[in-house]
């Protein structure tokens, strides 16, 4: 499966974007093997920038990663055909269309061609360190369901550039941390820190086995995080960063020192 021209043409521009909101960093790799076959990018989510910035990682290593995205953003005007011309998948939260897009994303990783990119946690952590939180194990389940492997992706740096905001966006109150944060960033340049792990290994685990999901959620969720330790090693604990939108409601049991 080839990467869509417009996804080709769009992941150019958010080279330049991520490079005018900050200084992007790039450790680790994909293995040479696993590119253009069936593969999982799962990452920590920790801003809303945080996806341009994954997308503009990836770029440098020669790979165009495609989303898996709620509806709402599937079906808006403009937007939407160009996210699904480009290649990225749908999935809803109702119950009754998980099966449907767990069955679509499984078909879709079989015929391979560029990474699909994943959040395990489904939200930006809310967790007051910024350290994962404990997620879901559907990312483990389409591993398991396809033998596919997963590149545990860790990220810093991009909560820096453009604050936490608002649950919903009404009107310019609601926008208006969104757009002064960005500016304020711009002046910083925040360093974004972007870290390719080695492939977890699920070898010993099977689809359908009763608590290997878990398992391999847990491996999966603490290899995003020994790839994080090094990244932010001068903020152990608490980011310096302060975000006075963001909620510090979260906990995370993968923290070093609660793992």
């Amino acid at each position: 499966m080839s990467t869509p021209l417009l996804w080709r043409v769009l992941t150019t521009l958010d080279r330049g974007f991520v490079g005018l909101s900050g200084r992007l960093q790039v450790t680790g790799d994909i293995p040479a093997d696993l590119k253009g076959r069936p593969l999982l990018l799962a990452s920590n989510h920790i801003g809303n920038l945080d996806p341009f910035v994954l997308i503009a990682a990836c770029r440098e290593l020669g790979v165009h990663p495609r989303f898996l995205l709620a509806g709402g953003l599937l079906d808006a005007p403009i937007m939407g055909p160009a996210l699904k011309a480009s290649g990225h998948l749908r999935v809803d939260r109702a119950s009754a269309s998980v099966g449907e897009a767990y069955h679509r994303t499984v078909e879709a990783l079989r015929r391979g061609g560029d990474p699909i990119a994943v959040y395990p946690e489904g939200k930006i952590s809310l967790d007051p360190g910024l350290w994962p939180e404990r997620g879901k194990t559907g990312v483990a389940r389409l591993a398991l369901s396809g033998g596919v492997p997963v590149v545990p992706v860790s990220q810093w740096g991009a909560h820096e550039a453009v604050y936490w905001g608002n649950t919903h966006v009404n009107g310019w109150d609601d926008f208006k941390p969104y757009l002064t944060s960005y500016l304020r960033g711009l002046r910083r340049r925040p360093v974004f820190k972007v870290h390719f792990g080695a492939p977890v290994d699920l070898s010993d685990l099977k689809d359908g086995r009763p608590g290997d999901a878990r398992r391999a959620h847990e491996r999966i969720m603490r290899a995003i995080t020994a790839g994080l330790v090094p990244l932010r090693a001068d903020e152990p604990d608490l980011p310096k960063f302060h975000d006075p939108t963001r909620p510090t409601t979260g906990s995370s049991p993968w923290r070093p020192e609660a793992a």
